[in-house]
């Protein structure tokens, strides 16, 4: 499903150059649950934002469902993020004055889809959140926050979520449920990237890749029983 050849990023700071990543290829199958792990600045969100066509690669070559993503003018990239890619960061990116139903009808209002309100109650109802609906993020603790930023990640049915540091802000309590949240989403089929620090959370998915410095320094590819 996603195919990474030797990718490179390097941002660019007046005449300083700072290299991000450094000829990183990978490959992840369709269905899969991975964590990418690294400490602060080995290049791992920088790395989801290219697999999220976020941003794009200095070089190299970077194909997602057959698809070379290089050959895709801004718009192209925009339809295909709507439509197969859905996102969660760590701190939950929610429009504070809306509800959390307005929250997660946002994609699809940007992508012009039809029953919005329905769509959206369909995917809090997904993620335990169907009661809470009607209340504002001031009004949700950071758990339901993050399934809220779920919620709005799973309304366009997207068949890959990307997350960057999904538990970075939650206890230990609301992590065990957003982990429980993204095996379940997993089951259902649908194709998990996890960006993460954190050990445990990683020993959760059924492959992790390290990363150090910009580039890939081990592949896991035992695969888990999750």
């Amino acid at each position: 499903m996603i195919e990474l050849e030797n990718i490179t990023k390097v941002y660019r700071m007046g005449k300083v150059e700072v290299p991000a990543l450094r000829g990183v290829s990978l490959s992840i199958r369709e269905g899969e649950l991975v964590a990418i792990i690294g400490a602060s600045g080995s290049g791992k969100s920088t790395l989801m934002n290219v697999i999220g066509c976020l941003d794009k690669p200095t070089s190299g070559r970077y194909i997602l469902e057959g698809v070379d993503v290089g050959q895709l003018n801004d718009n192209q990239l925009a339809r295909l993020r709507n439509k197969k890619i859905g996102f969660v960061f760590q701190d939950y990116n929610l429009l504070s004055r809306a509800t959390a139903l307005s929250n997660v009808e946002l994609p699809l209002v940007y992508g012009g889809g039809r029953n919005k309100r329905k769509q959206a109650m369909e995917a809090l109802e997904r993620v335990g959140l169907g009661r809470r609906a009607s209340h504002r993020p001031t009004e949700l603790s950071g758990g339901e926050q993050q399934r809220v930023a779920i919620a709005r990640a799973l309304v366009n049915n997207p068949q890959i979520i990307l997350a960057d540091e999904p538990t970075g802000n939650l206890d230990s309590v609301a992590t065990a449920e957003i982990v429980s949240i993204f095996r379940q989403l997993n089951r259902d089929g649908i194709t998990l990237v996890v960006i993460t620090h954190e050990v445990d959370i990683a020993g959760q998915a059924q492959r992790t890749i390290h990363m150090l410095d910009g580039r890939i320094t081990r592949g896991d590819c035992e695969e888990r029983v999750i």
